[in-house]
């Protein structure tokens, strides 16, 4: 057992979460029973999620996408009331890190990313590792596109959408950045990488991946930033003791 504000103090600290300006509260959301005991972990605080928290008896449920985002309305209604409804009945605390999970050199969703594609880490484009976003790394051999493309949708069970640039030069050099960062293709460009890596594709990324002759893999944002917070939470649990529980809610995009 661990106090809820012990917790959390840990928390903010390891992920240095005071240091991000971000477009979203880091760290408790909602407050819920003081005493931890069994934390609950998942990608995005839906309703589904909240449900599995509630029938699991989770004291605390841990997340990458939370709630109170800017400029999303203000009013508590609707769906938004009906899930703080749902952590506020069952006492359930609410703790959430969006950029601090990114970043983080060691349970962030990019290192984890990283370390399941076998890349070779040597920086970022944007910062120091544990601060930067956009990471950067080398294959262990050259691979085509096609063949990088099978083995990210082997390693997260999705097949990723792939851009190839004009030519379809070989990969050595591969950039990354998990969830919904595809216009950070130009950050991996000038870095030199021969493809790219995030969650999501926007329509003017094929132009920009074909014009820069990079290649792209849209491989799901979802798909992409399942692996922080599990890390986060198996650190939880091993530095506290406490019960931890990972729930996927399948999610396509």
């Amino acid at each position: 057992m661990i106090l809820r504000n012990d917790l959390v103090r840990a928390c903010d600290t390891v992920l240095a979460a005071s240091a991000f300006k971000d477009y979203t509260v880091n760290g408790l959301q909602v407050a819920g029973r003081d005493e931890v005991r069994r934390v609950m972990s998942g990608v995005t605080a839906c309703q589904a999620l909240l449900d599995e928290a509630v029938a699991w008896g989770a004291d605390l449920l841990l997340v990458h996408h939370g709630y109170f985002w800017k400029n999303e309305p203000v009013p508590i209604t609707g769906i938004k009331q009906q899930r703080i409804r749902t952590l506020l009945l069952n006492d359930i605390n609410l703790l959430a890190y969006h950029l601090p999970l990114d970043a983080h050199a060691e349970l962030g969703n990019n290192a984890e990313l990283g370390r399941l594609l076998d890349f070779q880490v040597d920086g970022c484009a944007d910062g120091e590792l544990g601060q930067g976003l956009v990471w950067l790394g080398g294959l262990p051999q050259a691979a085509t596109p096609a063949a990088l493309a099978r083995q990210v949708g082997e390693r997260l069970g999705r097949e990723p959408l792939l851009i190839e640039a004009p030519g379809g030069h070989a990969i050595r050099r591969v950039a990354w950045c998990t969830g919904g960062a595809q216009d950070m293709i130009t950050l991996a460009w000038e870095a030199g990488a021969d493809a790219f890596i995030s969650g999501e594709i926007s329509e003017r990324t094929t132009h920009l991946a074909r014009e820069f002759g990079i290649h792209y893999l849209a491989a799901g944002h979802h798909a992409t930033e399942r692996y922080g917070v599990q890390a986060l939470g198996a650190w939880i649990a091993r530095e506290f003791g406490v019960e931890h529980r990972f729930v996927d809610i399948d999610n396509p995009a």
